[in-house]
């Protein structure tokens, strides 16, 4: 009795199964998933395209903002000593600072860093943790951010 015969399928069943396995892995590429689920906690203003606010950034009037951004940028500077950095404004009277946490890392073709932030606003003191990724060279940009658990 010819042994070939009786195994053909057996060999015919690993190309079968890699094939297989072969249509199921690009049939994930496929997959898609509606941005509205991800985007249910912006306005509709917000979904012009433009990059959302950050949570930092809708706390503070736009000078206020601006001064915290580049305390932010300096703060987080891959080649900075990793110390505390603060700005104030003595016109409204709103203060804060940025301090990193840990060292930056690579994520997706951006530096990314995570940081505590304090922010006063007239008395009123929050603190929060987020995340800031920056491509090479351009401007860091808040990924998340989250009121900061006091222990």
């Amino acid at each position: 009795m010819d042994k070939s015969v009786d195994a053909w399928p057996f060999r015919l069943g690993a190309p079968c199964i890699a094939a297989a396995g072969l249509a199921v892995t690009l049939a994930g590429c496929s997959f898609s998933m509606p941005i509205a689920t991800l985007a249910s906690s912006t306005s509709s203003e917000d979904m012009t395209g433009s990059i959302p606010k950050s949570s930092l950034e809708h706390l503070l009037e736009a000078e206020d903002w601006r001064r915290a951004k580049a305390a932010l940028a300096t703060a987080l500077d891959p080649q900075g000593n990793g110390s505390v950095v603060g700005w104030d404004n003595p016109e409204s009277g709103n203060k804060g600072s940025f301090t990193p946490i840990g060292k930056p890392y690579p994520a997706n073709e951006r530096i990314c860093r995570i940081f505590v932030s304090q922010i006063d606003r007239k008395g009123n003191e929050q603190s929060m943790r987020g995340t800031a990724c920056a491509e090479k060279g351009g401007d860091w940009t808040i990924s998340e951010v989250a009121p900061l658990k006091k222990v």
